[in-house]
């Protein structure tokens, strides 16, 4: 088999568990690929092996999976990289949270043996594309998580026209919106008090930022749906974020937010649950109290 690695290059000292990955591939002769930058300061900053290694900058070549090192952060930027070549992405979490690299590092050595014995199964999730009107999205347009439409810095908020399939839903006076994917649920759109959707849902929820009417709550929709934004902010711009990737927009610049036509493959224990993940990651039913 032939793998890409992608990882976090802010952890020296968790760079232990990148060492036994790679002695784990080895034993199975598989092929590894490092994306340059992670290559360069495992030499600068470890005495890691990396013999029979080669590097790469561009996912221009086929491999059969690629292999993230990580917070969720790192799993989007190998999201974005993988884009829609349909390559299964794989999650090792040397982070905090960790929803979608949700392997433990005390699993890596279980969880290779399953991919050689094909024991494992592949979610997949879907994406969100982002249009915007008169303006070429400078990055990649595509979200897993979330696209959120955002004020810039301490000015007024912003008014958010909003329309579902070209009908008129409502004009959101907040900080920002957030449409999120399943996926996303659990990430910016949970700490704006958006829903926990399951996965598999083929929904999309749209939750505001800090809005100034307490009557507005968040909605999910159908994804099948298109979302149409339009914006006025006093200071003439605004925020678009695409899993944290952000750019600014001028006022007036009409956003349209559709499912994308390609989904990103997440390779999952077999053992690995949803509801377990959330009791496990948000602590549910951790209170001791009688």
């Amino acid at each position: 088999m032939k793998f890409a690695i992608l990882g976090n290059t802010y952890q020296t000292k968790k760079s232990v568990h990148l060492e036994s990955l790679l002695t784990l591939l080895k034993k199975y002769n598989a092929e590894i690929y490092i994306y340059n930058d992670f290559y360069k300061f495992i030499v600068s900053s470890t005495k890691i092996p990396l013999d029979n290694v080669r590097t790469f900058t561009v996912l221009d070549f086929s491999v059969d999976m690629i292999i993230c090192m990580g917070g969720d952060g790192t799993f989007l930027k190998a999201a974005s990289f993988v884009g829609n070549r349909n390559i299964p992405i794989l999650g090792i979490n040397t982070g905090r949270l960790g929803f979608l690299a949700d392997i433990s590092p005390n699993e890596i050595q279980d969880t290779i043996k399953d991919i050689f014995s094909n024991n494992y199964r592949i979610e997949e999730r879907s994406v969100l594309n982002l249009v915007c009107q008169d303006k070429t999205i400078k990055g990649y347009p595509f979200g897993l998580n979330e696209i959120a439409v955002l004020k810039r810095d301490s000015s007024s908020m912003i008014t958010i026209h909003t329309s579902i399939n070209g009908n008129y839903l409502t004009t959101y006076q907040a900080d920002g919106l957030v449409i999120s994917t399943p996926t996303g649920s659990t990430a910016y759109s949970l700490s704006v008090g958006g829903p926990i959707i399951v996965p598999h849902s083929s929904t999309i929820a749209i939750t505001p930022v800090a809005p100034h009417s307490l009557n507005v709550r968040p909605i999910v929709i159908n994804d099948d749906w298109e979302i149409t934004l339009d914006v006025e902010s006093r200071s003439h711009n605004f925020l678009v974020a695409i899993d944290g990737r952000s750019e600014t927009c001028a006022e007036g610049s009409q956003l349209k937010i559709k499912k994308a036509d390609y989904t990103i493959k997440v390779v999952k224990r077999t053992d690995h649950v949803f509801f377990k993940t959330l009791r496990d990651k948000m602590m549910w039913g951790a209170d001791g109290r009688a």
